[in-house]
């Protein structure tokens, strides 16, 4: 691999990885089962001007994570967890068939789709979790 094009290609594992795990964990649909939205609550309060899209919410709340309520404390911790294993398990695969694609508009996460039958056991298991949550 292009040592050069390395730090192009973990921006773009990070850019999907928070954006995935990110919207799924934080997003104001309701949840399956019931679950309840966490950070819903405190999105309300704290980030009520805030337009949705391109990372303004995600960046108000770390703007205010002092402010925010236990719950979604935890939620916004279990998110960063899930990007670091999602990371550890996609990065190769991100490198090896998405290397050309420009983060953003979800073009990471289609692109990784398209090759679904390709990917390593790893992050195959990551993406099926993920799409087991919508």
């Amino acid at each position: 691999m292009d040592a050069r094009n390395q730090p192009r290609n973990m921006k773009i594992v990070w850019v999907l990885g928070t954006i995935v795990v990110l919207g799924l964990s934080l997003s104001a649909l309701p949840m399956a089962f019931g679950e309840s939205r966490p950070c819903a609550d405190d999105i309300a309060r704290l980030c009520k001007d805030v337009q949705p899209g391109k990372g303004g919410i995600a960046r108000c709340l770390k703007e205010h994570e002092n402010e925010l309520s236990p719950s979604c404390k935890e939620r916004i911790a279990v998110a960063k967890e899930r990007r670091t294993e999602f990371r550890d398990a996609c990065t190769g695969d991100v490198q090896q068939f998405c290397k050309d694609v420009q983060p953003g508009k979800g073009g990471i996460a289609k692109c990784l789709k398209q090759h679904e039958n390709e990917l390593s056991p790893a992050c195959k298991g990551m993406v099926a979790q993920f799409k087991d949550r919508k």
